[in-house]
Formats: structure tokens, sequence, C-alpha cells
């Protein structure tokens, strides 16, 4: 079990890039395959979950070939896939297997989608429903959880969707399942939430229709293979973000950023806390916003953070609270249910290692509040959430005493390399052996 070990510090400075976007990552593959043609993606995200789409995709007949962040995808087509000979292995990842389920509700043959133990806690009823209701035959564990077995498609109709909650993963996935549906699939959303699948699908050469809360994609539609480059993630540079902004005398510049402004919510909440963040070099690469973001240390002040926002952070709020914990005054958060399914439930969890670390955290059933303070050393658990355990290494920098985090080898899932590049821009980690 991996145990990062973090010792106070001082300031972070430097010129970074973190890895690919995860998001984008996943969509790039998924959406490669059933391509006709060869798409070459580049800023490919080398983590364990993005590896699992691609084996998934190679256990069912598409030519992929990987070297480090390159990739090379040669298509199959809307219904060239092939029966996988066994389970497909989502790890922890979410994003996959929600996705995963709709475009394999599509198809003319059985599969069985898998995960590790956090993804087989999480809940898919909130796809498996209308994916069921478009005529999908679709198996679960109690509850909806993994494994889930997708029997081969009789006929999927369109449907209209309500979402009742705001999730870019379900409405991600009834775009998929779309795509094989008899009609025009709609969905209405009731916040807007990340719409890189929208954006892909277009690149793709596939009509889909935004107009404010409601998306339109009709079906049949075939994708065509192009070239995409991914941008590096937002979620990951925001661990560098509230980093540089704790630190008295920080300074640094993130590179070649995902500024889509469906992700953006983190910047916005810390600006709103008097952060100090500039975007430079604004570009569009592949149909996505990208820029620098320069960050530079500044006092924090606690907020009441807006409702609008909390879909458009939903990944970045471990390390939010940890600017709350730096700020002056309390933060609180509201409207952010979504947060007790991830891979842990990250309101409860942050607040009691925030807790063991001398800050005081009301967990609310919705949210948290955060009051300021100075932040002790002591031992947390991220159990096995990789946000989680990257939130408390930043907190280090801030803290009186070692910081150690226990239960920390997921943190590959989403940033491999973390830990090294944490080091390089002025983080004191180390990685450890919990049974040393």
């Amino acid at each position: 079990m991996t145990t990062f070990i973090c010792s106070p510090g001082e300031k972070i400075s430097g010129n970074i890039r973190v890895p690919g976007d995860k998001s984008i990552s996943h969509r790039s593959i998924i959406l490669s395959s059933i391509a006709a043609g060869v798409s070459h993606i580049s800023g490919f995200l080398q983590g364990e979950d993005s590896l699992n789409t691609i084996s998934a995709f190679q256990q069912m007949g598409v030519d992929i070939e990987r070297d480090e962040d390159r990739v090379r995808v040669d298509g199959v087509g809307l219904h060239g896939l092939s029966a996988p000979a066994g389970d497909l292995e989502m790890g922890n990842s979410g994003t996959a297997m929600r996705l995963m389920l709709g475009l394999l509700a599509g198809q003319d043959f059985d599969s069985r989608l898998t995960g590790d133990q956090s993804l087989s806690s999480r809940p898919m009823l909130r796809v498996i429903e209308p994916l069921q209701t478009m005529g999908a035959l679709i198996e679960s564990e109690a509850g909806g959880r993994a494994p889930l077995q997708v029997r081969a498609n009789q006929g999927l109709h369109a449907i209209e969707y309500d979402m009742p909650v705001a999730s870019a993963q379900v409405k991600s996935c009834l775009l998929l399942a779309g795509l094989y549906a008899d009609g025009e699939t709609v969905v209405y959303e009731p916040a807007p939430t990340r719409d890189h699948s929208e954006r892909m699908l277009r690149a793709y050469g596939c009509d889909v229709v935004s107009r404010g809360a409601e998306i339109r994609l009709r079906s049949g539609q075939q994708l065509l293979a192009c070239d995409v480059e991914v941008p590096a993630d937002i979620s990951s540079a925001a661990f560098f973000m509230v980093a540089a902004s704790i630190a008295t005398g920080s300074d640094i510049t993130l590179q070649h950023v995902g500024v889509n402004p469906t992700r953006t919510g983190v910047i916005d909440i810390l600006k709103l806390m008097g952060a100090s963040l500039e975007l430079h070099n604004r570009r569009d690469i592949g149909g996505e916003p990208v820029a620098d973001i320069r960050v530079r240390s500044a006092p924090l002040t606690g907020i009441d953070i807006p409702s609008e926002l909390v879909p458009l952070a939903i990944d970045e709020f471990p390390v939010l609270f940890v600017a709350a914990a730096c700020a002056e005054g309390s933060t609180r958060l509201s409207g952010a249910e979504e947060l007790r399914v991830k891979e842990s439930d990250r309101i409860q969890v942050m607040a009691d290692g925030l807790t063991e670390l001398g800050i005081a955290a009301q967990v609310k059933q919705d949210g948290i509040v955060v009051e300021g303070g100075r932040i002790g050393g002591g031992s947390v658990e991220s159990h096995g959430d990789h946000r989680i355990a990257m939130a408390f290494s930043i907190a280090s920098l801030r803290a009186e005493g070692v910081i150690r985090i226990n239960d920390c080898a997921n943190v590959n899932t989403s940033f491999p390399g973390f830990a090294e590049l944490a080091q390089q821009a002025g983080i004191r980690i180390q990685i450890g052996d919990a049974n040393l």
C-alpha cells in the first residue's frame, strides 16, 4: 500500500505541464474506435483508467497502437466492434464504465463490464434506468452496481430524457446509445455540465445540436476519423493552482491547460476567494479552448460557493477544501450531493482528514462548511481516492508538521508521475510503504 509522506513546504515555482485530460482521453479512444478510418491522438493520458479503455476496445477488435502519449486508432466504424472474449475491466473509472455502458447497449453482442472495489460500489442506476427505457437489456448487482451484464441489442429507440441530476457522464452515455437508437435522442440537463462529448462528436463529423439545456442527436450518423490533441487536464492543474495560491512567494505557470467553460469552475471559485490567476496565450485546439495559467500566491478569503459553479468544479472540490482551510473565515458548499458517490464519499473523507489536521469542518448532507485555520501534522486516510490523496499533499505546504497520507496507489489512475512533478515544483513529498 503506497503512502505519501509530505513535509511542511515553503513555495512552488516554475513552468509545468500536467498530464492530458482524463475525460477527453477516454472519449478520444471511444469515438476513434467507432469512427471510419485512422485517428491519431496526441497528449493522451497514460493513467491506468485511460489504458483500461484502450484495452477494452482492443478486446473488441480495434487495432490500437500506443507510443507513450501518442495513440493510433484504426477505427472499425459504427457497427464494426466484435464480441470480447472476456470481461471489460474499467478499473477505477466511473466515466469509462458509464460511457461504455451507453455504447455497449447498442451492440449486437453480449458484454460484461467490471471494475475495482471502489467502482463496484458506485451507483449505476442513473444510466441503467434511462438506457432500459431506450430498450437496453442490462443486468446488475443489487442497487444497480457492477459488474454489469449488457445483452445484445434487440433494437434501441430514442427517448427524450430530463436528467434529474446534472451529470456529463449520464448525458454522454445517452448520446452514445443514441447513435444506435431509432430516431432522435434528446437530453435536457438541469445545469450546464462538461460538453467534451458534444464537441468531440462534432469533430468526428456527427451533428449534435445544443440549445441551452437541450442536446439533440440523430441516430445512425457515421463518424469519420480525425486527429485529436488532448490538452492538459484542468482537474490535475487545480492541485498546483491551489498550491501556488496558499504558499507564500509562489509563482507558477501551468502550460497548455484545457479551459473549456464547462470545466473552469475551479478558476472562478479561486478568483472569488481572492486568488491571483491569469490566463495567457489563449488558443483553440481541436475544438477545445486552451490557455497557459499563471498563479501567484495571494491571501484567500472564505466564501459561499455559488450553486451554479458546483457542477463546473465537481472534481476539484477536494483540493478546493484545502484552499478553504487556508482562507480567512468560513467557506460553505451546498448542492454537492454528487461528491458522496465519487471514488469515495469526498465530503466525509475530506472532513475527516481536515479534522485530523486541526481544521474545523462541519459536514452537511449536500455539502460542507470549512473554517480557515492552522493546519497541523498527522495521518489521514485517502480511502483509495486519488484526488483525496493529492489534495492532502498540497495541504502540506501550509502544515506545521508532517502529513502522512495512506492508500495513495490510485493516484496513477488520473495523474501518473504526480509525486515527481510535485517535487520538481517544490512540494516536499516522498513515497513510502505503509508496511514500513
